[in-house]
């Protein structure tokens, strides 16, 4: 007769196959090294998750509630938008660094065998994120932080995208490399990676961009705002 699992042993139970989805994919992932890493039995998983593609499904979520709740707390504290902005960051960071497996795990979702759950997973993984970012930068455009000329929903889909890259540079070999050829040793500050990428995005929230051609625009070329010199940010 098996034991009843508390919630530490549950969660070690899904850490345990985060690292092994991560680490092989979901196809050759056994749940019997899951069961040994978690010291626990096969038949345990099962009666707990069911199937494999339940289990794969409650590790995403698993890893999901945790992501969620980082950011929802770094979004929380208050203050200025650029103090929150890179609270954010840094947080997406740290997280990156912590739980490295959790993005390759997201990964697998999208090239993997797991695909045809894409379109239910980017529903479950990126409406979050979707809500908390288009709220933050529909707060700053109406505080007058964000200019008129970019939708909130945009720039918080332009935001995430800087940002899932910036989770792969730090929980992916290959993107690991990637930015310590672009950044040198500032890829080893974490404090000052995220006031950088705060200080690129406020100079893109200001809006001061040049006239930009008929060609890629609908706007008459006398509402298009002239070229203006850069702002600089002392620091």
């Amino acid at each position: 007769m098996y034991r009843k699992l508390d919630e530490a042993a549950l969660g070690a139970i899904l850490e345990a196959g985060i690292a092994e989805f991560a680490r092989c994919g979901f196809q050759p992932a056994s749940v019997a090294a899951v069961a040994k890493s978690a010291g626990v039995s096969v038949g345990v998983i099962y009666k707990y998750f069911g199937d494999k593609d339940a289990f794969f499904l409650a590790c995403v979520r698993h890893s999901l509630d945790l992501l969620d709740a980082t950011l929802r707390e770094a979004a929380a504290g208050g203050g200025p938008l650029e103090a929150r902005i890179q609270r954010l960051i840094l947080a997406l960071i740290r997280q990156s660094r912590s739980h490295a497996s959790y993005n390759a795990m997201y990964n697998e979702i999208t090239s993997g065998s797991c695909r045809r759950y894409a379109g239910t997973l980017a529903r479950e993984i990126e409406s979050r994120t979707a809500a908390l970012y288009a709220r933050l930068f529909d707060e700053a455009q109406q505080a007058g932080r964000l200019t008129e000329r970019i939708e909130p929903q945009l720039f918080a889909f332009f935001f995430d995208n800087l940002l899932m890259m910036l989770q792969f540079s730090y929980s992916c070999e290959y993107y690991q490399e990637r930015m310590r050829i672009f950044c040198g040793d500032a890829a080893l500050d974490d404090t000052k990676m995220a006031d950088r990428l705060t200080r690129f995005l406020l100079g893109a929230m200001k809006g001061d961009v040049c006239s930009i051609s008929s060609l890629t625009t609908s706007e008459p070329p006398e509402s298009r705002p002239a070229c203006s010199e850069p702002n600089r940010i002392s620091g």
